[in-house]
């Protein structure tokens, strides 16, 4: 007779070890998808803000560029912070587990996203309002800096033989989704507020305080995400780290001696994946919403005020609410390509998937001054523009997707964390940070055409491609045998 009635007994009549707790599928997909739309949403509202209203409310330089630019600025600040965070969060949830750190990630960014929302401007106590931005921002960036990489790991750690890449990308999901649900936000309080200068001009109210709101809203979402997270336990392959002693007190110093290769190829395997989302987020929604040059001298003749155009660069001259839905479109392309890259990268490999799309990407960046036209009638325009962010966003969903499975089976269990952690967000420095900033300097320097920001993205892909050709394929990496070696307390 079995000494419980709950444990069963084996041939000596002694009770079986109960089960270690495990995570079920829908808890895994749930808790890696929410989280990330979760922090990828907060990221957004600031993208979205930092073109429409942060210029005027925090940046009033007297310049459109020049207060763009500064706008940009802090929005690439935060890339700086997420190294930072990477490590932070990486070293923690490689020293104690998984759950807690993302716990804390996630924390740290709603509470930065709603204070954002409550800030005072310019207006109100001049360059102090910049600098507080500045602060949030650094700490959203902080946060995203151990988001990603842990969700990436709750996802591909408790994914079924076979099927990493494909759980891989639902962390990735959150990328589309988040950008989706930001935006919307934004384009119901658009539409909701008074524009008594027309539906394509700036609403009064929406300035004031209608923006303020997708910020504060971010809170119902955070509590929501953490519901979810609190739930999960630690992955069988953190465990199994733990146990047989692989687990370091300084994974930095591990991952630097032992894996600096793996970091540098992670870095660069990342590039063309950040410049390209970034110019078709960030960067073509300034370009997009910026008036012609005809359009800009007519509204200046109608104010009564100088206008010259060798000074003026010009964009495309589309409605903000107009360009939003044509991203929205394009992004829920983004969605379903990320979801399709996961089979295909768990059938044919990462590293051959990858190679296919970065060449795709190179061909694509060439391509720009054939979509973007502002010349042509507006509606042949309209098309090419929705046309050439659909195949960006194609591109987009193919080479993110598998990097949620790709970029954590580079390093072992025991310095996963801090691994992926640091080359994703070391080559958010290098592409997200300074794509938005670049690409509007050359848009500049080419007096408005798009010709030198899709040559930007070509060269970002030739580094990408490089860096893949000289890895290794992921494929086959065994999570129950690659946890790292040494005695804990040691490196």
């Amino acid at each position: 007779m079995s000494s419980s009635p709950y444990a069963p007994a084996d041939a000596s009549g002694a009770s079986a070890a109960p089960a270690a707790p495990t995570n079920p599928r829908s808890r895994v997909i749930t808790a890696s998808l929410v989280g990330t739309t979760i922090e990828f949403y907060d990221f957004y509202v600031y993208a979205t803000a930092a073109v429409l209203v942060f210029p005027f409310l925090f940046f009033p330089t007297g310049n459109e560029t020049t207060a763009l630019l500064a706008s940009f600025g802090v929005f690439g600040a935060a890339m700086v912070a997420r190294p930072i965070g990477a490590i932070i969060f990486g070293h923690f949830g490689d020293r104690f587990g998984r759950k807690a750190t993302l716990v804390g990630s996630l924390l740290t960014m709603g509470i930065a996203t709603f204070l954002i929302g409550c800030l005072p401007t310019y207006q109100n106590i001049g360059w102090w309002a910049a600098l507080l931005l500045l602060v949030l921002r650094l700490c959203q960036g902080f946060a995203l800096g151990g988001e990603w990489s842990g969700a990436a790991l709750v996802a591909t750690e408790n994914a079924p033989k076979g099927k990493r890449a494909w759980y891989g990308t639902f962390p990735q999901l959150g990328a589309p989704i988040g950008f989706i649900i930001a935006n919307t936000v934004f384009l119901v309080i658009y539409f909701a507020l008074p524009h008594p200068d027309g539906p394509a001009q700036r609403s009064e109210a929406f300035l004031a305080w209608g923006w303020r709101v997708p910020f504060l809203f971010s809170a119902v979402m955070v509590i929501i995400g953490l519901w979810v997270r609190l739930k999960l336990v630690e992955s069988s392959s953190f465990d199994k780290a733990e146990k047989t002693g692989a687990i370091r007190k300084f994974p930095l110093g591990v991952v630097i001696r032992h894996h600096w290769k793996e970091l540098i190829l992670g870095t660069f395997i990342m590039l063309a994946t950040y410049v390209l989302f970034y110019l078709m987020t960030s960067f073509t929604l300034a370009y997009g919403t910026k008036p012609t040059t005809e359009g800009a001298a007519a509204a200046a003749e109608s104010a009564g005020t100088a206008f010259d155009p060798s000074t003026y660069v010009p964009g495309l001259g589309f409605g903000y609410t107009d360009f939003v839905i044509m991203q929205i479109i394009g992004v829920v392309f983004f969605g379903i390509f990320t979801l399709l890259s996961g089979p295909v990268a768990d059938t044919i490999g990462r590293r051959r998937l990858l190679l296919w799309v970065t060449g795709g990407i190179g061909v694509f960046g060439l391509m720009f001054t054939v979509f973007l036209q502002p010349q042509l009638d507006p509606k042949f325009t309209g098309a090419l523009v929705q046309a050439f962010l659909v195949f960006g966003f194609m591109l987009m969903g193919s080479t993110f997707g598998p990097m949620g499975a790709l970029l954590p089976e580079l390093f072992p269990t025991n310095v996963r964390y801090t691994g992926s952690a640091i080359s994703y967000n070391v080559s958010s420095i290098l592409g997200a940070a300074l794509a938005p900033i670049v690409a509007t300097a050359l848009w500049a320097a080419a007096g408005g055409s798009p010709w030198l920001v899709g040559v930007y993205l070509s060269g970002s892909a030739v580094l990408t491609f490089v860096a893949l050709w000289l890895s290794k394929e992921t494929k086959d990496t065994d999570y129950d045998t690659n946890i790292g070696v040494g005695a804990t307390g040691s490196l």
